[in-house]
């Protein structure tokens, strides 16, 4: 594997790698959107954007929330990958500021028109996505290329919404699930990758005597393939049967992947076997969406939470306090404010699949989600500022 070429910058420490400042903003952006769903959602007040306030709380979950984290994520991936230099200074203040003037733009679109909030707001994943492909074109990485892809289907999920805000199509609701599905097959796949690895790498130091994770192979190919064809018969047809059926066969094949990964072995170490919990809402979130399409017992956002709020929310904090410790040069392990925030988010998608349930305190438990949702991430804002605003720690001579 290439190594990153850490370069000095004369700035702040948090333009030094791009997951400093998307990571940060990201779970702001996180831990507010929610609580102001949640004010409109209770009737108290409403939010001047152009938008179907529902839209808005998918749109801004997915490319607002998601695309920094994904941003986060794949600035550092990529210097991994290919050994280049990683995104500094600058130009990396110049991406956060688009991805933050889309935020205002989506929120504020009533007041300054939906055209031109479109053209703000996509003007970020547009950008982001030349900058991504540069990268991997430049370190002649083609392995990597599905991720060009993936980032190509976020600006056109993104493209959709707008459309229908600007009264030319109705596409919001098609746009947002291409963007949920999206994020769910990077999970997947990138998944894949990272929690048999990291698995395999404690195992052998904390315990050498437990069985290995299992590589990749058949069942891994047939997963993917699965998982990706019930996230575009999900996309297309969401109502119908085949994408029950789908959705059926990818939930057990990831279930059966997830259990060859050995994480019952690694309970001792939070920062590891989160990442299986994550895994296990998407196989979950899958087998409920399947045997709610057959027999229809709970509301069908059920399943979408435990993929979204469950899946995504969980996997994407396992892997922002992963990469701050170990990219700012901390000990990979989790301490009392990391194992609360993994425990909030549980909280969240716990309850947000229980609200439902609740008959007439559907409201409280709601909010009860929303308030753990929001408290995940403010935990990680306060014991993860320090680490991601300040330079990289030298190792210990």
């Amino acid at each position: 594997m290439a190594i990153p070429r850490y370069q000095p910058i004369a700035g702040p420490a948090v333009l030094s790698a791009g997951f400093r400042p998307f990571f940060l903003l990201g779970a702001l952006w996180g831990a507010t959107a929610i609580p102001l769903w949640l004010i409109v959602y209770g009737g108290s007040s409403a939010l001047p954007t152009a938008l179907d306030p529902t839209v808005w709380h998918v749109h801004e979950m997915v490319f607002g929330y998601g695309a920094a984290i994904v941003a986060g994520f794949l600035l550092t991936a990529i210097a991994n990958w290919t050994g280049r230099p990683l995104l500094q200074g600058g130009p990396l203040a110049a991406l956060v500021l688009l991805w933050a003037i889309g935020r205002a733009a989506v929120l504020l679109s009533a007041w300054i028109g939906a055209s031109g909030a479109a053209l703000l707001d996509l003007a970020f994943p547009a950008v982001f996505l030349g900058v991504v492909a540069r990268e991997i074109l430049a370190g002649r990485n083609w392995r990597n290329l599905p991720m060009l892809v993936a980032l190509t289907l976020l600006l056109l999920g993104n493209l959709l919404v707008h459309l229908e805000a600007l009264g030319l199509a109705a596409t919001a609701a098609a746009g947002n699930r291409l963007g949920v599905a999206t994020l769910l097959m990077l999970i997947s796949f990138v998944g894949g990758r990272i929690i048999p690895s990291f698995t395999r790498n404690w195992l052998a130091k904390i315990r050498p005597d437990a069985s290995e994770p299992s590589p990749f192979g058949v069942l891994d190919r047939l997963a993917l393939s699965l998982t990706g064809l019930a996230l575009v018969l999900w996309v297309a047809q969401p109502d119908e049967a085949p994408a029950n059926w789908a959705a059926f066969a990818a939930g057990l094949a990831l279930g059966i992947r997830l259990l060859r990964w050995q994480g019952r072995a690694t309970l001792r170490e939070p920062l590891v076997w989160i990442l299986h919990l994550g895994y296990g809402w998407l196989a979950l979130g899958f087998l409920l969406q399947a045997v709610n399409g057959f027999v229809p017992l709970l509301p069908p956002t059920t399943a979408l939470h435990a993929l979204t709020v469950g899946g995504i929310g969980t996997m994407t904090l396992a892997m922002m306090t992963r990469v701050s410790l170990g990219h700012t040069g901390r000990p990979l392990t989790a301490d009392a404010a990391t194992v609360a925030i993994y425990s909030a988010v549980t909280l969240a998608a716990l309850l947000r699949l229980l609200a439902p349930l609740g008959g007439s305190q559907y409201l409280l438990l709601l909010s009860l989600a929303g308030a753990a949702w929001s408290g995940a991430f403010g935990i990680f804002i306060v014991f993860y500022f320090r680490p991601l605003t300040r330079p990289r720690v030298k190792p210990a001579k």
